[in-house]
């Protein structure tokens, strides 16, 4: 995992080269809405493209994360299927109904019955290189997106010269990012993480707490600001010293989310273990959200040192996917 970790911007680089390189079959100009069928680290990339593009964007964007689909799905709708496995379950039931549906399908994976039935039916389907944990392909999946919603119109081509400004800024930050992330770790992994961020960010702290729980094998939870103030506020009534919160920040915050970031810091405060502010390095949002992004995986890293467990398995996981398929 480290290693797949510290190869984040080549990954990035090879999947932008994928999606430079990639013929599309169809044009998809006829389209009212966009979906993601996606879950776990295949679905991850939507959440990270919607915080980012979603402001840019003509027609609803939603991601999907289960078995069934949207109602409003029909042949107005371009619905993109992400499985790195492409065995997916989940995705698998709902591309099927998406097809029923009549919706315009593009995938994205590795292989699987996504690649086979794509191509038997004559969907684009973009193929991604296969064998590493799906939560370790994050930028496959989302540099696939970026580049289909380029195709089909609905973003310009500056946000990939940014995704070019943020390999940049990774590479240069990737050490300072270890060391920091050390440090940190050993703070947090007898803790149970608490995270927060502005809600345009997200996809960051669910990013964080996916990581936190697959690679650190630790429970933690995730809420947005202003949200949170409308009611988990509240349950700030007693003192847990295993409580840890992290706050997840940038400049560009929205100046109200600021002030309300200060005042959450002095509720908290008496009621939790320490408190952690985590700023953003960045001149845009995907730079700020990659950068966080990458502080994310090396921290579930280095968790997983300090609690010696292994990064990679997800043993339970796969037990479960055991139990599902006697059923």
């Amino acid at each position: 995992m480290k290693q797949l970790i510290q190869d984040f911007t080549n990954q990035l680089r090879e999947a932008n080269a994928i999606g430079l390189s990639y013929k599309f079959i169809h044009n998809y100009t006829d389209f009212q809405n966009i979906t993601v069928c996606g879950l776990g680290g295949s679905g991850f990339g939507a959440n990270l493209i919607y915080d980012i593009c979603q402001a840019e964007m003509s027609v609803p964007f939603n991601v999907s994360k289960g078995y069934t689909i949207p109602g409003y799905i029909n042949e107005k709708s371009l619905v993109i299927v992400s499985s790195y496995s492409g065995n997916t379950e989940e995705t698998l039931e709902s591309m099927a109904l998406a097809e029923a549906a009549g919706a315009q399908i593009i995938g994205i994976t590795s292989g699987g019955k996504v690649k086979a039935h794509c191509e038997a039916k004559g969907y684009d389907v973009i193929t991604v290189p296969g064998g590493k944990p799906p939560r370790a392909c994050l930028g496959y999946s989302f540099v696939q997106q970026l580049y289909i919603l380029k195709h089909v119109g609905q973003i310009s081509a500056s946000k990939l010269d940014e995704l070019q400004s943020s390999i940049v800024l990774l590479d240069q930050e990737q050490a300072s990012i270890d060391e920091y992330t050390k440090s940190l770790a050993e703070k947090l992994y007898t803790k149970i993480p608490i995270l927060y961020s502005e809600d345009s960010m997200e996809s960051v702290a669910i990013r964080f707490r996916q990581q936190i729980n697959e690679n650190g094998k630790m429970l933690c939870w995730h809420h947005v600001i202003p949200e949170m103030n409308h009611n988990e506020l509240v349950g700030w009534r007693q003192k847990k010293e295993d409580w840890a919160v992290v706050l997840l920040r940038k400049d560009s915050d929205y100046s109200r989310n600021q002030v309300r970031m200060e005042i959450n810091k002095t509720i908290i405060a008496e009621y939790c273990d320490s408190i952690t502010e985590i700023h953003a390095k960045g001149d845009n949002d995907m730079e700020r959200a990659l950068y966080l992004i990458h502080v994310a995986d090396w921290l579930s890293w280095h968790l997983s040192v300090y609690r010696e467990v292994d990064a990679t398995e997800v043993k339970v996981i796969d037990f479960l996917k055991r139990e599902l398929a006697k059923q």
